[in-house]
């Protein structure tokens, strides 16, 4: 459907408009689905980031400076998201002995056990919008991506 139809839009709109408007719109579908997955875990999809990026360390600590770093979302609130894991018991946070400054951040046991169960389902999720386009098009459309972006 195009998305003059889906907003109901009555008024001609310019191709820039239609683009921005689009990319938002489908995001917004995206991450409504994705947030019905989410649900179940009681986590929101910036704590599942948080997450997946803790599960990428391999056993090593993160600082939150790391952590918001690799965040999607980079006006997250990192100390908010860590406080809200931990009170959740899917991460800990330490002091650093080197630094004391340094926050450092660990995903906990439970915390991976969640995401092993998420993972097939976010597989899923991934593969109800891809299915919709050959691979010659994925790559077409992430390469369009990328360079509207960049």
């Amino acid at each position: 459907m195009k998305i003059e139809d889906e907003i109901k839009s009555t008024v001609p709109l310019d191709i820039s408009k239609k683009i921005i408007l689009n990319v938002l719109y489908t995001q917004n579908v995206i991450t409504e689905n994705f947030n019905e997955i989410l649900k179940p875990y009681e986590i929101s999809g910036e704590q599942y980031n948080v997450l997946r990026i803790l599960r990428g360390q391999k056993g090593n600590p993160a600082n939150m400076c790391m952590i918001q770093e690799r965040m999607l979302a980079k006006t997250s609130n990192t100390t908010r998201l860590v406080d809200k894991l931990l009170l959740k018991n899917l991460v800990t946070r330490n002091v650093c002995p080197e630094n004391r400054r340094k926050i450092e951040v660990l995903i906990t046991q439970k915390g991976l056990d969640i995401l092993t169960e998420i993972d097939p389902k976010v597989v899923e999720h991934e593969s109800l919008f891809s299915n919709k386009l050959d691979s010659e098009e994925l790559e077409q459309l992430n390469f369009l991506l990328e360079k509207y972006r960049n």
